[in-house]
């Protein structure tokens, strides 16, 4: 796990920018300041600790280099291709596998590899530079791009430091889009000229023309319609023996690693398969003040059935208020999920013994795991009204004053059961309205025929079935642009490298390859990874109502004054 930060301009500060990142590559550093691109590089060494598996690491020509951060998962196997091809290694290091796949294969190397990267090549043949974004987003990729000019990082911060300020100018949409989605959402930063890579894409920059080429999508999810000609228990059958194969390809690691812990499905699974590998698995968990709001004791269940050695912590509301101001310092631009916090004070205590840890995000993404899609569908089945004209009466109740309390649950109730589609959906995600958002349209001089729900209509598909559908929206938006942001950002802030082994290549086309019936089997949320692993997991985890990894409500009360926490992180930190 790493972080780099590069550029076209000599002037630029990478120096500054590069220690900016210093917290994503503790234990090496280098700059390479040859024309026409220059890069700078922040190593945290896991596979391969010798200086040679250092980056940026050249083709045997000197010429050809490549920066990676992430991992590749079943590098060897690929290592071993390419040795029969002819290809000579120095390391033992899957970032040398990167670089010979590329080398062998060109950009279609991307074909023949899996794991969580952000890849940048310069190919000094085609004196073009290349970038790869990985499949589920789980890993960052930042650009500048101003028509000539061109940089690019593992964080936004790091551009910010490269550039200069006099090169950035905030995107009032992006800020405005921040209060509906929670997030600044893909293809967009904080800043006009700065742009996320999308998960599952490739960008190429020319230098001598100064012209770029895509963004373009590698690889797509194929979603399976037809009735399943395979049984639930063959289903089961097989997804197992794809988790126990992805644990076993992300549990390598030449430094101690470890999992998150919180006692539900997801995290759960992953310890089961960990501990048929190793009998020796360390596991951490955070709870809170109160048992009633806290899923350690569940933690505490899994730990003692699967012999882990297990680390609790017990977050206090008053450590979460005061990691609040933190947020800038993590995401870069706004963010408001609160959820950060404690994500943060459990890396920080795996950190405290292990280097690596492997995690259950990505589960209710790929298996169906969220009670949002049953609650869409029941206001789906009602009369909508054009979303226009919805907002405008939403618009014209809440005027005269910002309603709170019960009038105004009464008023969102109103606005859902006359939606439908994406503008349902972004109700439903609890983002604000875009009644509740028009004094910040005035404020940030939106256009009148701006869509404020462009990012989930990119990604509806009405051909397919509605939990589906509903799953392919937040593999896209909510899970790349919100869980896996605050993952990285959180436990990089600490120097520690998270593994999320659920969003295996083969287990995701897997997954959605499954039809509806199967993957929700007896109408439940995730039925086939329950199903799947009942007997292994107690009944108890697996049929408990879900929790998610949240703050208890009042731990935040009345700290924001009323707002909404993304008007906080707003006006608070940025505005």
């Amino acid at each position: 796990m790493c972080g780099f930060v590069g550029g076209t301009e000599p002037s630029w500060d990478y120096h500054a920018a590069v220690e900016s990142i210093t917290h994503r590559g503790p234990d090496a550093s280098k700059l390479h300041l040859k024309a026409p691109i220059r890069v700078g590089f922040r190593r945290l060494s896991i596979i391969d600790l010798g200086e040679w598996a250092n980056q940026p690491m050249f083709a045997r020509d000197g010429s050809t280099w490549v920066v990676f951060n992430g991992e590749i998962y079943g590098f060897r196997s690929v290592r071993k291709d390419l040795e029969k091809r002819g290809h000579v290694f120095r390391t033992q290091s899957d970032t040398e596998v990167v670089l010979n796949s590329y080398l062998e294969w060109g950009d279609e190397f991307v074909d023949h590899i899996d794991g969580m990267f952000a890849i940048v090549i310069w190919d000094a043949q085609q004196q073009e530079l290349k970038m790869f974004r990985d499949r589920p987003g789980i890993k960052p990729l930042y650009y500048f791009y101003d028509g000539t000019r061109f940089a690019f990082a593992s964080e936004l911060k790091a551009i910010e430091i490269a550039c200069g300020s006099d090169l950035l100018q905030i995107d009032e949409t992006a800020l405005y889009d921040f209060l509906g989605y929670r997030y600044v959402p893909t293809p967009k930063t904080l800043y006009r000229n700065c742009f996320k890579l999308p998960p599952a894409h490739t960008l190429s920059f020319n230098p001598a023309t100064g012209s770029i080429r895509g963004p373009r999508r590698y690889w797509n999810i194929e979603v399976y319609k037809e009735p399943s000609r395979r049984s639930l228990d063959e289903c089961c059958e097989e997804l197992r023996s794809l988790v126990d194969a992805s644990v076993r390809d992300q549990m390598i690691a030449d430094v101690p690693l470890g999992f998150f812990l919180s006692g539900g499905v997801d995290s759960s699974t992953v310890v089961a398969a960990a501990s048929k590998i190793d009998t020796d698995v360390s596991t951490f968990s955070i709870g809170f003040d109160s048992d009633a709001v806290s899923e350690t004791p569940f933690a505490r269940d899994v730990a003692e059935l699967f012999g882990t050695d297990h680390h609790e912590r017990i977050l206090s509301q008053t450590d979460a208020q005061g990691l609040l101001p933190s947020f800038k310092t993590w995401f870069g631009e706004p963010f408001a999920d609160e959820s950060a916090i404690p994500t943060f004070l459990v890396s920080k205590v795996a950190r405290e013994n292990v280097t690596v840890v492997l995690t259950g995000d990505g589960g209710d993404e790929v298996f169906g795991g969220y009670s949002t899609y049953p609650r869409f569908a029941r206001y789906d089945r009602l009369p909508t009204w054009p979303s226009p004209i919805v907002d405008q009466i939403a618009y014209w109740l809440r005027r005269p004053y910002r309603p709170r309390g019960s009038v105004a649950r009464i008023l969102g109730l109103i606005e859902m059961v006359f939606s439908g589609g994406p503008s349902l959906w972004a109700k439903i995600m609890k983002g604000m309205s875009t009644a509740e958002k028009q004094v910040y349209r005035d404020r940030f001089e939106i256009p009148c025929d701006y869509d404020d729900w462009w990012c989930y209509r990119a990604h509806w598909r009405e051909d397919l079935p509605l939990r589906t559908r509903l799953q392919l929206v937040d593999f896209n938006t909510f899970m790349p642009d919100m869980v896996l942001t605050k993952v990285d950002r959180t436990s990089m802030a600490v120097s520690l490298e998270a593994r999320v082994p659920l969003l295996d290549r083969r287990i995701i086309e897997f997954s959605f390859s499954v039809p509806e019936e199967i993957r929700y089997h007896g109408d439940g949320l995730k039925g086939m990874l329950r199903h799947a692993y009942r007997g292994v997991i107690p009944d108890r985890i697996l049929d408990r109502r879900k929790k998610g990894f949240g703050i208890p409500r009042h731990y935040l009360k009345d700290f924001s004054g009323g707002k909404y926490i993304q008007e906080y992180m707003l006006e608070d930190l940025y505005l």
